[in-house]
């Protein structure tokens, strides 16, 4: 309790305080209510909502994109042999442990206008292309990386999941001619679907952070391209000297990703089956 009060309740309330004042990292802070609120929302600040569609378009893509490849990716790893299953597993989690920071530097080189990847492109023919510098490709390389990286964490969860079913069920669909694709949508989705829920709730969280793919990777840019929130809540409190504004970033960011995550819980008994 000790450890909950003083690094999760002081600080939200701290924070709470500070995005009501405007709060120089050095200086005299200077009370102006719900004015740092005032401005996001009115349009004071042009580049809030153009970071809020930033940042939901990169989760939406993310959020989707991951749980459907990891779970394809998870069902196919179910039906190698076990050995196989075990190393590739392994090779798929390599990624979720290793420094962000570092990953974010090695794409970018690879996807530099001079990068690896343009230079393998011109040797067999193909058009050059400015990954990094073009706002629909400089978002979809955010994505690519952030796949890279996080795909292993939803892969071995749902591959533990697969791993809980019980064989006989199994065995059972398909002696009633339940094969495929009717199999896993008609038997496997629906006993694997609390897993699935806890994947989605954690990688749109997850998602909706998104904070070292583009600082490391695209810098926000071109322009505002791939800014988000918790890129522009940085920004503000480390680098523009408003910390209060940086805080009431910080906040609505958090009823999102609450309101988020709510909606989730509350939808969750129209297709998440716990009676497997």
């Amino acid at each position: 309790m000790t450890g909950f009060l003083i690094f999760i309740v002081i600080p939200l309330v701290a924070s709470l305080t500070i995005s009501l004042f405007s709060w120089p990292l050095l200086g005299t802070s200077e009370f102006v209510g719900i004015d740092n609120y005032r401005r996001m929302f009115s349009g004071e600040d042009p580049a809030f909502y153009t970071i809020l569609r930033n940042t939901v378009v990169f989760a939406l893509l993310y959020t989707a994109a991951n749980l459907i490849i990891s779970t394809g990716i998870s069902y196919w790893l179910q039906h190698l042999p076990n050995r196989f299953s075990r190393i590739l597993r392994i090779i798929f989690f390599i990624p979720v442990v290793t420094p962000m920071a570092g990953n974010a530097l090695i794409w970018r080189l690879l996807l530099n206008d001079d990068g690896v990847v343009n230079s393998a492109l011109s040797s067999i023919g193909a058009p050059s292309l400015p990954w990094l510098n073009n706002p629909k490709l400089a978002m979809g390389s955010m994505v690519i990386m952030s796949l890279w990286q996080g795909l292993g964490y939803n892969i071995v969860v749902l591959t533990a999941g697969l791993n809980g079913i019980n064989p006989s069920v199994l065995e059972a669909s398909e002696l009633d001619g339940a094969t495929g694709l009717r199999r896993f949508f008609q038997v496997v989705f629906p006993i694997l679907s609390p897993t699935f829920f806890f994947c989605t709730v954690m990688t749109v969280i997850g998602a909706f952070k998104v904070f070292a793919q583009p600082f490391f990777l695209t810098k926000g840019g071109p322009g505002e391209s791939t800014n988000t929130i918790v890129l522009a809540l940085y920004r503000n409190g480390f680098s523009f000297d408003k910390l209060g504004y940086a805080s009431a970033l910080a906040w609505v960011l958090f009823v999102i990703v609450m309101l988020l995550t709510a909606l989730q819980f509350s939808q969750q008994k129209r297709w998440v089956n716990y009676d497997s």
